[in-house]
């Protein structure tokens, strides 16, 4: 119990570097799931599976799970086209710049008990993200100053009650409690267009608690097929006071309700084919959603955010298994482009371009019930460009490409 409760407290102290993958969401969570490029609302397999589907938790039965992932981003934004400076303009120096920062370690544990017959009690921590820029200040810095950047980091932890109400069918619901830190550095030239310029940039590390909750349900609908649905409502996070005069409605960043729904076929003798569809709502959150105004103060409820719009991201698992102690996976994802072509300037900040996963991943089973599993993923390069709002006939185009590697071990007992 004491190394159980060790990890669960180094997880969430741990939050991620926030990176972009599905906007700012990750592209699955845990290494079994990431695997198959995030499919698994219809087919748990480990105690992080409340992330996906808190219902899938009641087919874990007694498990521990702790893993990490090393996240690289590559990410780069270039200007062409220019013009002379003045108070109604905010041109950027042409050229191409690239953000530091290209590796990060991402924290996921779990812990899940059967308690009676129909009853499961566990928890999962896991981490996400979407917004993270440096970009060092060379060849006439960035948005006409310096150095410039912004750093999101997100930890989640997701208590979870299951109740199997039928022979293969289960509920589950999962209180999240959301931790988020958030930094900015090098936009005062944005000061003008503020609702508190005192509260724009370069003021260290804000950090806030939010609540929400996720609930969902599993089950066997035939012989060889699965379903699963979960909705997660949308996490009250504490106001970023810090940044009142940059995210809209006085320094809120909620974080967006999403849906999950996914079918598993095991009509093939050893196999798994999965199915995911995802949808998130960026769009409902106003510093997210909300378009770029320069008619606009940031910070007012009505202020500028950047942009983003809801996406639906669909997800294909694959899963074969080979012996009685070794596993194979694989996965393709697909989500829309949550940057409009529009969106360019602010989003130099949060290039969350990215749209295509491919994925493989492994468990090998060990003795006394462990296993070890890994992943590896390949998102690649995608990009958005479109004019400046601030400085008409200039050219931004925002590009991303990803890669990453994921180890867990899993213990069941």
């Amino acid at each position: 119990m004491r190394l159980k409760h060790s990890l669960l407290v180094l997880a969430a102290l741990a939050p991620a570097q926030a990176l972009a993958t599905n906007g700012y969401f990750s592209h699955g969570y845990g290494t079994i799931n990431q695997g198959m490029a995030g499919a698994g609302t219809a087919l748990a397999q480990d105690s992080i599976a409340a992330a996906t589907n808190p219902a899938g938790m009641a087919f874990v039965g007694n498990r521990a799970d702790i893993g990490a992932e090393l996240f690289s981003p590559s990410r780069e934004y270039s200007v062409e086209g220019g013009g002379p400076q003045s108070q109604r303009t905010f041109y950027l120096m042409p050229g191409t710049r690239e953000s530091e920062n290209e590796a990060f370690v991402i924290p996921s544990a779990g812990y899940n008990r059967q308690i009676t017959e129909t009853q499961t009690l566990g928890v999962s921590v896991f981490a996400n993200g979407g917004m993270n820029t440096e970009y060092d200040g060379s060849n006439g810095g960035t948005f006409g100053g310096g150095k410039a950047g912004v750093n999101l980091e997100q930890a989640f932890i997701a208590p979870t009650w299951t109740w199997r109400f039928a022979e293969d069918q289960a509920i589950g619901i999962s209180p999240v409690i959301a931790y988020q830190r958030f930094s900015a550095e090098g936009l005062r030239n944005f000061g003008p267009m503020s609702s508190d310029a005192e509260a724009l940039s370069d003021n260290g590390t804000d950090d806030a608690w939010g609540y929400g909750f996720q609930i969902g349900w599993q089950g066997q609908l035939t012989e060889n097929l699965r379903g699963g649905l979960s909705w997660r409502k949308v996490l009250e996070m504490q106001e970023f006071d810090d940044y009142r005069g940059l995210f809209a409605e006085q320094g809120d960043f909620d974080i967006p309700q999403m849906f999950h729904a996914g079918l598993a076929w095991s009509g093939i003798e050893r196999h798994w084919l999965l199915l995911d569809v995802q949808h998130i709502r960026y769009g409902a959150i106003d510093s997210v959603g909300n378009p770029f105004d320069p008619t606009s103060r940031l910070g007012d409820d009505d202020g500028s955010g950047f942009g983003w719009d809801d996406i639906t991201v669909v997800k294909l698992g694959w899963q074969w298994q080979q012996d009685e102690r070794q596993t194979w996976r694989a996965g393709l994802s697909y989500g829309e482009q949550p940057i409009p072509d529009s969106e360019v300037l602010f989003n130099i900040l949060a290039p969350g371009v990215q749209q295509w996963h491919i994925t493989g991943g492994f468990t090998r089973e060990l003795d006394g019930g462990l296993s070890v599993s890994g992943m590896a993923f390949y998102s690649p390069e995608e990009t958005v460009r479109g004019e400046n709002p601030m400085g008409p006939g200039q050219e931004i185009e925002l590009s991303m490409r990803q890669m990453g590697a994921a180890v867990s071990l899993g213990w069941q007992f």
